[in-house]
């Protein structure tokens, strides 16, 4: 689509910093087309070895496109970001992190998986280990400057947006974020191909692309924190087959996901031929960590929900 702007992937950053001079000021209602580039900023491509992984930079992780100033945006306000399209690379890459992820405890030890699918028809992306997995692009990091002065980490998801890795901030969706500092100075990138509710081993297939919004300005929205809002069903690209589910149960929500996902990737190393360590990054791309109760104290209960259609 042809959009108002656009915004080149050389023009990135690491970090959330309100001194950063915007790359572009647009006007309430514009567009634009931001080029992305993918979580390693290009340390990781289509041929990656498991070398380079372990050599990965994190000083160089998680860039953004941006910052984008909005004009007449104020503190009290929020920024409106309707996506409007994706164009995908065609490829992307998802990894086990050592000290990263869910049960990093129990995966100690470096792995990788790199991507490839068609770009245009969108196919379900092959997984070597076995398993094909619906695609779904979308933005995990999506942010406006916080007010707090100097430079802070782009990991941590925080009031203003930022790493939250929503997989339903796709095409429709239109994301609101709480603006503090005049003009927002919105940024955007972590874009990924495809990605389960939890990320639980910390990467989704890391993909670059680039991203088309709409900007808007809603007046003295008062938020406390981002919201979204979809124009459709969310799973759909799962839902055809059914699922597969494990529970966790406990005092403790995050054990209790840490129990459902344990016993997840074990059922799918006794079913199929799949390590651990594939399946662990499998479930990350696909499977769906879900509070299934929060009332019935002292225990919760948490269920990993694995789509049937990726081993169909």
């Amino acid at each position: 689509m042809q959009c108002n702007h656009t915004i080149h992937k050389h023009q990135h950053h690491f970090g959330w910093d309100n001194r950063l001079d915007p790359v572009l000021s647009i006007k309430p209602g514009q567009t634009v087309e931001i080029e992305t580039i993918d979580a390693s900023c290009g340390q990781l491509g289509p041929g990656a070895s498991l070398l380079d992984l372990e050599r990965l930079d994190f000083d160089k992780v998680n860039p953004v496109t941006g910052p984008i100033h909005v004009e007449g945006a104020e503190p009290g306000d929020a920024v409106a970001v309707t996506f409007l399209d994706f164009k995908p690379s065609g490829w992307g890459w998802t990894a086990n992190i050592p000290g990263f992820g869910l049960l990093a405890d129990q995966f100690p030890d470096p792995a990788l998986h790199i991507w490839m699918y068609d770009a245009v028809s969108m196919a379900p992306a092959l997984y070597g280990p076995g398993g094909k997995v619906p695609m779904k692009p979308f933005a995990g990091t999506v942010g406006l400057a916080p007010v707090e002065p100097g430079a802070h980490s782009i990991v941590p998801p925080r009031r203003v947006g930022g790493n939250f890795d929503i997989r339903d901030n796709c095409v429709g969706t239109t994301l609101y974020l709480p603006v503090e500092v005049a003009g927002g100075l919105l940024s955007l990138g972590d874009t990924h191909a495809a990605q389960g509710d939890g990320e639980i081993c910390g990467t989704a297939i890391e993909s670059p692309m680039v991203v088309s919004v709409k900007i808007d300005i809603i007046k003295d929205a008062r938020l406390p924190f981002p919201r979204f809002e979809t124009n459709g069903p969310v799973t759909r690209h799962f839902d055809a087959k059914g699922y597969k589910v494990t529970t966790g149960i406990g005092p403790d929500l995050m054990r209790a996901a840490r129990d459902a996902v344990s016993g997840m990737i074990d059922w799918l190393c006794a079913t199929t031929q799949m390590t651990p360590v594939d399946a662990y990054m499998l479930c990350s791309v696909c499977g769906d960590l879900r509070i299934s109760e929060i009332v019935d104290m002292p225990n919760w209960t948490v269920s990993f929900y694995f789509p049937k259609i990726v081993l169909d």
